[in-house]
């Protein structure tokens, strides 16, 4: 089974630049997207109803902004639109799905950089959120945690480090927060299993970042432990277009969960 995620910068522009050539080429079982910048009412229904697909999509109350979806081809037994807070829920940043084995998010977690106050708002939405998922850890389920993390975690994760050490989205107390999803159990499947640099999910479309691979690791697939045994693969598909963000992936062996 795959899961991969993608922020797609905008679905109908992503549609213009190759969205259904990916999914028919990568054939993803479950695909989370983020910043859809759409509402509902606005998307033609063969973008939100893809053949073969169950599909759940939240939109953000402004429109234009934000937007989260995932896209399934197996049904998911429950999903949930946002996390019970609603000057985040608000946004569209969270849509659940759940499985037999464990539970799917897609998550677009805020961008801080445009001021102090939406700073403050991406750490209190990392803590919140994260509040969420260890009550769903403590009644026993399994998490993958797909998504635009907004945060590269460690120097190995940027092009340009040094430059950018006071630049939201590689602070130290942005990064601290990267620390404390790892201390508390959650696993980077990609670093787990890709200890190499030069690996990036973003690009900025000035200065012909991506032909020149300055680029920076923000978008990330983090599982629960139990999950782990499980996960045979970690992925960048650095040579998909169509976004800024290009998609990752894992690839799991569900019969390693009932070995």
């Amino acid at each position: 089974m795959n899961v991969i995620s993608w922020n797609v910068n905008g679905i109908r522009a992503c549609v213009k630049k190759g969205f259904f050539d990916f999914l028919s080429e990568i054939n993803p079982d479950i695909l989370c997207l983020q910043e859809s910048k759409a509402h509902i009412a606005d998307i033609e229904d063969h973008i939100l109803n893809p053949k073969g697909y169950q599909t759940v999509w939240h939109s953000a109350e402004k429109k234009g902004y934000s937007g989260t979806a995932i896209l399934s081809k197996p049904k998911p037994s429950n999903v949930l639109k946002g996390f019970g807070i609603d000057k985040f829920d608000s946004e569209g940043r969270v849509t659940m799905a759940e499985y037999d084995h464990f539970i799917v998010f897609s998550v677009y977690f805020p961008n801080g950089q445009m001021n102090d106050d939406r700073l403050m708002y991406k750490l209190e939405f990392y803590r919140e959120f994260f509040n969420f998922c260890n009550d769903l850890r403590a009644q026993g389920k399994e998490l993958i945690i797909t998504g635009d993390y907004n945060t590269a975690h460690q120097e190995i994760d940027l092009a340009r480090p040094k430059e950018n050490e006071t630049t939201s989205g590689f602070l130290p107390i942005e990064r601290e927060w990267m620390d404390l999803i790892v201390e508390q159990g959650y696993v980077d499947t990609f670093r787990h299993l890709n200890p190499e640099p030069d690996n990036y999910s973003w690009w900025s479309y000035r200065t012909r970042a991506r032909e020149r691979n300055i680029g920076w690791r923000i978008d990330y697939v983090f599982v629960t432990p139990g999950l782990l045994p499980a996960v045979s693969d970690a992925y960048i598909l650095a040579d998909i277009t169509g976004s800024d963000h290009c998609p990752v992936g894992i690839t799991l062996d569900l019969s390693k969960l009932n070995a």
